[in-house]
């Protein structure tokens, strides 16, 4: 049973969750945010962007100083509070985006794969294909320890290319609308697990947690939260979930931050 007098941290993903997928609009979540922070409930942004992205839109909704996971957890920004961490104030997990984008060169040049990164492109191009505005678009080409990709060749390659990355030590996840190379040491549950251990250690309490995500990319974080919500998803896959117990798991029939509106009433309450 979902305890409402225990302390809560909150970790959401971005993209078709607090934002909507296609304008990037949250002001259907704006209520609930505002009440999250009148509470001092930690909000922790979750999302496949960059660090320099997630700042930008701490700033526009509010939640500046916070932690977040950028890069599917590739990338963990501390707490602002917390400048006396010796990893303050972020942490990169793993491979580095240079090392990663050579691997990724190399297989394309020997193995002759058709994908087109991100870094194979600019800022305009990137506009066109994600509808961020030009400020965004350059913002995300900042990555620090991966790299967002369009798949071009069969699912046959795929695997095989997903197999090639793993004997490597990275992983191919899919998010909302691209694909993403990443160490295979990092991830959003890792970074989950990371945060939650570092609350515990500097506030001397545990914290319920409660996840919010759309897309096959957040499953992990899902799972490693204590409870957690599905928000309606575009995605023909869905979510698979290694425990969806309608005690712990609610999916939402709204999409997008409606959808997070409607998680955050199901466990808070009015």
């Amino acid at each position: 049973m979902f305890d409402r007098q225990q302390p809560l941290v909150i970790f959401t993903d971005l993209d078709g969750t607090l934002l909507d997928n296609h304008t990037y609009d949250w002001q259907p979540a704006a209520s609930w945010l505002m009440r999250l922070k009148q509470r001092d409930v930690p909000v922790v942004l979750c999302s496949s962007k960059t660090a320099a992205e997630m700042m930008l839109i701490q700033k526009e909704i509010g939640l500046e100083g916070r932690a977040f996971i950028a890069e599917n957890g590739a990338v963990i920004q501390l707490d602002a509070k917390w400048q006396d961490d010796e990893s303050w104030p972020r942490i990169i997990c793993g491979a580095t985006h240079s090392d990663i984008v050579g691997v990724l060169h190399h297989l394309r040049e020997r193995d002759g794969y058709k994908f087109t990164a991100i870094s194979d492109v600019d800022a305009q191009v990137l506009s066109e294909w994600s509808g961020l505005n030009d400020k965004h678009a350059a913002l995300a080409r900042l990555q620090e320890a991966s790299e967002t990709l369009i798949w071009r060749d069969t699912d046959e390659r795929m695997a095989a290319f997903s197999s090639t990355l793993h004997q490597l030590g990275l992983r191919f996840i899919q998010g909302a609308r691209f694909w993403h190379v990443l160490d295979e040491q990092s991830g959003k549950a890792q970074a989950v697990s990371f945060l939650r251990r570092r609350m515990l250690q500097r506030e001397g309490h545990s914290r319920l947690s409660l996840g919010l995500g759309d897309g096959p990319n957040d499953a992990d974080l899902l799972d490693s939260t204590d409870y957690a919500v599905v928000v309606k998803s575009l995605s023909r896959e869905g979510i698979h979930l290694k425990n969806d117990d309608p005690q712990r798991v609610y999916h939402t029939q709204l999409r997008g931050p409606s959808g997070w509106d409607e998680g955050l009433s199901h466990f808070l309450g009015d």
